[in-house]
């Protein structure tokens, strides 16, 4: 999970991986929406493989880049513990806003 949390650390990787949720991609379109060269855009894809959220496939002269949201659950199920926590938080925050609200009438 390292990886992954490393690898969606920059937001150029998390911009990749946003694109790649709607649709596969070559490295040419991907690098045409960021700011940044294509070596860099590589670069970026290459951190994403490794850590497994990104596969690839070589379709003649081009590699289509494809999301692989499985590293993904691992992530959002050790965040599970934190919504529980905020959200108990928020619904305790609620009760004491509803008790000012009756206590002002």
């Amino acid at each position: 999970m390292d990886a992954v949390l490393q690898a969606l650390s920059d937001p150029s990787r998390r911009t990749v991986l946003e694109i790649l949720r709607d649709h596969p991609a070559t490295a040419g379109e991907l690098a045409d929406a960021l700011p940044i060269a294509r070596p860099g855009v590589s670069r970026h894809l290459r951190v994403l493989r490794e850590a497994g959220l990104v596969d690839v496939r070589q379709e003649a002269q081009r590699r289509i880049y494809s999301l692989r949201p499985e590293p993904l659950v691992e992530v959002d199920e050790w965040l599970d513990g934190y919504r529980t926590l905020w959200q108990n938080r928020l619904d305790a925050l609620h009760t004491e806003i509803a008790r000012g609200k009756k206590a002002r009438k």
